[in-house]
Order: C-alpha cells, then structure tokens, then sequence
C-alpha cells in the first residue's frame, strides 16, 4: 500500500509538471496574441482562434476535453474561437505496451493478465482521459476494458485552473457571458468522468431507462473487473455512424430516429441526458443487408441528472413558444435559474431558444437546420446573442443550462453529418404526449436509489 504523504507528493508533482506545461503553451499562445494586436493593429480573432486551437490540440488530456464543451455554449468563447475548437477531437497517443502492463497490474494486481483469456496489446481507442483495450472472457465474451491514464486526478485539476487563463483572455476582449456558473458546471462534470465506478452506475441507470428496446444497446459491467479506474464492459460490435452517410435517405432517418428517442426519452421520463452526444460516442449495428437497425451507446462518463424543476421549464418553453405565451416563457427561464428576466432578456435568450427548438416546433419534413452546414450550426445565432448582449449587458448562465445545450447542439451536429430529413415536430411530440411533471421526481428518485446513484 502507498503511504498517504508520498501519494500527495506524486498528486502535487503531477499537477506542478501539468501546470508547467499547460501555462507554458498558454502564455506563448498569449504572446503570440498580443504581439499580432500590437504590430498589425487588427483585432484578428480568426488567427488567435487557430493559434488557440494547435495549442491545445497539441496538449490533449483534460483542457482539450474543456475546450471542446466551450465550442458548443453559446459566446463562452468568441465565434471564431468555438469554429476552430469544434474542429478538436478527443483523441491522444495510447499508452504502449509496458505502461499498459504497469497500469493494469496497478488496478488488478500482479496477475491481471490471468483474469482474461486474451487482451489486445494494441489500443482499440484512445481519447483525451483514457485508452479502450480489446478483451475475451475465459467463457468467450469479447470485452472492452477502460483504462484510465495516470495522475489524471491531477492533469484535471491544474488543467481546470488554467481553465480560468482562458476565460481571463476572453473578459478582456469584452466578454457578454458570465462564464463562472459555466466554470462550475464543466469542473463536476469532468470530476465525475474520472470515477469509473460511477460510470458503470451510469451505464445500469441507461440499462433500466431503455428496458425493452432491443434497437438500442448498452453494455453490460464486469464489477468484479472494474475499479475506479479501470472499467472493463461487454464490446459492442457496430461501426461509426458516418459510415451510413452515404446510405439511403431511409437508413439515415432511422439512425437519426434511434438518437433522438436514446436522448430525449430519458430526459422526459427521468429528468437525465447523456451529456455528450457526439460521434465518437455512439456505433450502428446493421443486418445482414447492410441496413443500420440498431444504435450502441459506448461511453457513459458525462451523465447529467436534472432536478425536476428543470425539466418542467424545458416543457414550459416549448409550450410558451409554440403558443406566444409570454408567461410561460419567463417562468421557463426563471426555473432554470436566469435572474433579473425582462423582456429584453426574453427577447435575446428566445433567439437561441427558437433555433434549439424550431424543428420541433415545425409540423413537416425537414432537416434540422436548413440550408446549414455542420460548421456554421448555430453561429448566425450565436453572433445575434452576442451583439444583443453588447447593448444588454452581461448574462449570467445558469450552469444547468450548460450541458442541456451543449448536448442538444451536439445531437442537431450529428443530425447533420447524416442528412437526415424528418418530421421532428412529430417525433417530439410523440416522445412527450405522456408526460406528467409531477412523475418525473419519485421516477428519478426510486431509479437512482436502484443503481446507487
């Protein structure tokens, strides 16, 4: 067993070289910026948004991870800042052989490798806070086994401090969004992505929410496998759901169909959303045919529970745009935690609420945004709020808002890449015509308990 002070001591050191090296990177970035302002006199946020994009690109780990959630929060960062970040993939080199060896035997003692039939040398998948290894059960189950990268504890923490440099930059280019909610928000979540053990609480909640949809997979948990740090799964065989791009209009809609119902009903009927709808997340099963018939949900580190409350103002928005109810607009706003909402600010904040919600407030067949490509999604309205916000002054966002938005932005972008065109209004719809607020909390509440939440 490591004693207490030498595992502070690799805790601190771990954070004093992540430290070094992020504030290294951000303050030559800084200078850079600043050399460009004063000799060229222009304002070019195009060029800082690339230069801010290569450094962290370059760093990965947990501040690349920060800078792709900001991409997505309406004016946390400058326009041309979130078009260059989107761009940043959750990617990193795999950790080799020997350093895989030391980490699992770290996890499950000396004699790890005995507790398989077979493990993959070779990373299937490495991102930003882990790498994915191929394995087979001694009863010949294919397994995916989750390794967390060492000291992130620590990488975390000093990258969510630095974070801190990257919004300092932004208030003295005149930010409009208070961004400290947001700040709060990103460093619970990303907390919660460390601890494996409640990813796989996460993915029992996902099993017991989607009981009977045989379209829709989650993996399985080998607890007796899985530590902290390690979270090994069934593997779940499926391909990348741009592979399907190119397939019919039919097979499209139906991988578009299954995401939608895989988001939104749990949200509806529990108050909980997986908070990272991108890509990379997310696999198709085909038949025998090469039709998509089935959607494998893969990663489950970014769960977000709401309170009731919330999901009651997502209702009520919905309903109060739909039928220009002024009322049940503010009260929608006011639930999920803005202050001071005047018609000004209902006016500003009601330009970004029609574009998340215009398709499903249009009873016809369409593309979730028309006329869009996936990097323009949403920048027309972003720079509305923006220049709205100029006159208006600073707005505080509530940090519940933050990763409802961030994925809902997310599902539209994949909605996107696969061109799909249908009736959102009905599916919407569909999803919610039994909904009864006063469910959704004892629901919430008996699930969570069930899975240890």
């Amino acid at each position: 067993m490591t004693d207490n002070k030498t595992s502070e001591h690799n805790r601190l050191s771990g954070r004093m070289r992540r430290y070094a090296r992020v504030g290294g990177n951000l303050g030559g970035t800084a200078v850079k910026m600043a050399g460009s302002r004063i000799f060229s006199g222009k304002d070019d946020k195009s060029g800082e948004a690339r230069l801010l994009k290569e450094m962290l690109g370059s760093l990965k780990g947990p501040l690349m991870k920060v800078a792709q959630m900001l991409a997505t929060i309406p004016e946390a960062v400058p326009a041309e800042y979130a078009a260059e970040l989107a761009q940043l993939q959750a990617q990193a080199p795999a950790m080799g052989w020997p350093f895989v060896k030391r980490r699992m035997a770290a996890e499950l003692g000396r004699g790890w490798q005995s507790k398989f039939a077979e493990f993959e040398h070779e990373a299937a998948a490495a991102a930003s806070l882990g790498q994915v290894h191929k394995a087979i059960s001694h009863d010949g189950r294919p397994l995916a086994c989750k390794l967390q990268y060492p000291e992130m504890e620590s990488a975390v923490e000093a990258d969510l401090k630095q974070l801190n440099m990257v919004f300092a930059v932004h208030r003295r280019m005149g930010a409009v969004i208070d961004t400290r909610e947001v700040s709060r928000e990103i460093a619970e979540r990303l907390r919660e992505e460390l601890d494996y053990v409640r990813e796989a609480k996460h993915i029992k909640l996902y099993q017991k929410l989607l009981t009977g949809q045989p379209e829709i997979r989650v993996p399985g948990v080998y607890d007796e496998l899985s530590t902290k740090r390690l979270l090994v799964m069934d593997w779940l065989d499926g391909r990348s759901v741009l592979d399907y791009k190119d397939h019919s209009l039919e097979d499209r809609n139906n991988l578009a169909r299954m995401m939608f119902k895989a988001w939104w009903q749990p949200f509806y009927s529990h108050g909980i959303i997986h908070g990272d709808p991108h890509l990379g997340n997310y696999t198709a099963f085909g038949d025998e045919d090469d039709h998509p018939v089935g959607l494998n949900l893969l990663d489950f580190g970014c769960v977000r529970i709401f309170p009731a409350k919330f999901i009651g103002g997502v209702a009520d928005l919905y309903q109060g745009l739909m039928h220009d109810n002024e009322e049940q607009v503010v009260h929608a706003y006011e639930s999920w935690g803005f202050e001071n909402v005047d018609r000004e600010l209902v006016d500003i904040l009601n330009i970004w609420a029609r574009f998340i919600y215009g398709p499903l407030m249009d009873d016809r067949v369409r593309t979730v945004a028309e006329g869009v490509s996936v990097p323009e999604y949403g920048r027309k309205q972003a720079m509305k709020v923006h220049a709205a916000l100029k006159q208006k002054g600073t707005l505080k966002i509530p940090k519940e808002f933050v990763f409802m938005d961030r994925a809902a932005v997310g599902l539209g972008g994949v909605f996107l890449h696969l061109r799909a065109e249908m009736n959102f209004y009905r599916l919407f719809n569909e999803t919610i015509e039994d909904f009864k607020l006063s469910e959704v909390a004892p629901r919430q509440n008996e699930l969570l308990i069930s899975t240890g939440l």
